[in-house]
């Protein structure tokens, strides 16, 4: 299991790359649902949203990780509530979401949620209610209590995000990606151009606030070649691999219906390069994304040594404007100027980017800077 540490978090908040989403297993038994978790976190994950879970899966998670809390990470949306039958909900109404944290708490057995979300911030209407209701006001003053740990909010719509990360309140942003909204083939969540949602997750880790992410198999549309797209199926892995692959993202909540999905799940571990490589994408890219690098590395290896992947992910940043991105780029060993133009690179990305022609624009950029 690899692990990412939240940019505005302590040095102990590091989260699993692959998390786990706990809406879609609240048929199962509570005694599955409990297996469950307390197979993930065997495993290495830490990392769990709980949205859409209710009173079915908050009791068995609460007692899944008693006498291990420290050892793991959850999301709570405030905006997401439960009926007396635990079934989920929307609301705006600060008074039903403070009494659903309260429940909530009562539920999972803790005394503190470690991210407070503003839930579904998908409109600007969203974030205004949200703001003027008091509801981000109440989540800023439970954090100052202790009771959250961080603030956070999910959202579809790159627009939206980027006012809502205009407050300078968020450390953490849940948002949808996968490979068919990336490249503007997804539904009515697929929200925003290929440069929209590529400028927001480059902000975001420029910021430092992480993301996690939410519906990385397009609601296993990706997987099925007769649903897809692109009329290609591709496997849960290549889909996380890519999720993973994406700037400012901390850890990939694919979601499960049982022990079943988790341990198909946790194959993603153990499986080799190859089994995660997302390439074949390229054959489905339009032509406003082909000659842009997305740093998977299949250029390599670079017989002058350069990180490709890398040191276009540090341009692309610095670019954005993060100055922490910039500092590491001048760090590295071997950098954009030593680039030998033998172009191996360019015949094999296979999104057509001319490397050894961007590797002389980023030597200028940062040597002039």
């Amino acid at each position: 299991m690899q692990y990412r540490r939240l940019p505005h978090g302590e040095k102990k908040e590091r989260f699993s790359t692959l998390g786990l989403g706990l809406g879609g297993i609240q048929q199962a038994p509570a005694e599955e649902i409990e297996s469950a978790v307390r197979l993930a976190v065997d495993n290495g994950i830490n990392f769990f949203d709980l949205c859409a879970g209710g009173a079915g899966v908050y009791e068995p998670f609460g007692k899944a990780i008693r006498g291990r809390r420290e050892q793991v990470f959850f999301q709570l949306h405030f905006g997401a509530v439960y009926n007396e039958a635990g079934e989920y909900g929307w609301s705006r109404d600060p008074e039903e979401i403070r009494r659903t944290f309260q429940w909530e708490m009562e539920m999972l057995g803790t005394e503190y949620a470690d991210f407070g979300f503003l839930h579904c911030v998908d409109e600007m209407q969203d974030l205004e209610e949200l703001m003027d209701s008091g509801v981000l006001a109440y989540l800023q003053a439970l954090k100052g209590q202790g009771r959250i740990r961080h603030i956070g909010f999910s959202s579809h719509t790159p627009a939206v995000a980027q006012r809502a990360l205009d407050t300078g309140l968020m450390d953490m942003m849940m948002f949808s990606l996968n490979p068919a909204y990336d490249l503007e083939q997804g539904d009515e969540l697929g929200i925003g151009t290929v440069s929209e949602r590529a400028q927001l997750l480059q902000r975001c880790q420029a910021l430092g606030v992480g993301v996690s992410v939410m519906k990385p198999f397009h609601g296993g549309k990706l997987l099925d070649a007769s649903a897809s797209p692109f009329g290609v199926a591709m496997t849960p892995f290549q889909c996380l691999q890519y999720a993973m692959d994406r700037p400012g993202v901390l850890s990939v909540v694919p979601g499960v219906r049982g022990m079943q999905d988790l341990r198909d799940l946790l194959g993603f571990l153990q499986a080799d390069p190859e089994e995660k490589d997302y390439s074949l994408i390229a054959r489905f890219t339009p032509k406003e994304v082909t000659g842009s690098c997305v740093y998977c590395n299949h250029c390599q290896p670079c017989p002058a040594g350069i990180d490709i992947g890398l040191v276009n992910k540090y341009y692309d940043l610095a670019c954005a404007g993060d100055q922490m991105a910039a500092d590491h780029y001048r760090k590295l060993s071997v950098k954009a100027n030593a680039c030998i133009g033998c172009g191996h690179c360019d015949k094999r990305c296979p999104f057509h980017v001319t490397q050894k022609d961007r590797m002389q624009t980023i030597r200028q950029y940062f040597e002039g800077k």
